[in-house]
């Protein structure tokens, strides 16, 4: 699902590669003109015609490869928001559930070897994972592992 303004990125992002194309084959005809002069005056038509508009096409093309990257950047940013916005459970409303309450209430408590969080068994962090083991105490007493801000397993203690 991509929105309308990934689209009208793309042109954007495509004429900054070509004013940088242009400028860079404006600048090697001018370099080559004035190579191939002695004097001054033979040179500065090169000058004037190739390399100075060839510089400026190049900053130019820099420039819109900034701006359209940056405009990439924003609008991905913005589909992201989207979709967790719309991300609302169904029966959030009829279940009565507050905007805090955590996603898991298991009492069961696991970690995953390596890892610095422990979570409840219900967690989607850890759920369906193979490699999940029951939480060590001496780890959490040690302060190794810390409690998953997802399934909030620290209020199963209270």
């Amino acid at each position: 699902m991509r929105t309308a303004r990934l689209r009208t990125v793309h042109p954007v992002l495509w004429a900054g590669w070509a004013a940088l194309a242009a400028g860079a084959v404006l600048c090697v005809i001018g370099w080559y003109g004035v190579s191939g002069e002695r004097f001054a005056e033979q040179q500065l038509p090169y000058l004037a015609s190739c390399t100075v508009p060839g510089a400026a096409l190049i900053i130019a093309g820099s420039v819109l490869l900034t701006h359209g990257r940056g405009a990439l950047a924003a609008a991905r940013v913005e589909e992201l928001y989207a979709l967790l916005v719309a991300a609302e459970p169904a029966d959030a409303g009829e279940a009565g559930q507050s905007a805090t309450a955590p996603l898991a209430v298991s009492g069961n408590l696991l970690m995953v070897p390596g890892g610095t969080l422990w979570h409840r068994a219900d967690c989607p962090l850890v759920a369906g994972k193979a490699e999940a083991v029951p939480v060590d105490a001496k780890l959490v007493r040690g302060g190794e592992l810390s409690p998953c801000p997802i399934c909030e397993p620290a209020e199963a203690d209270d």
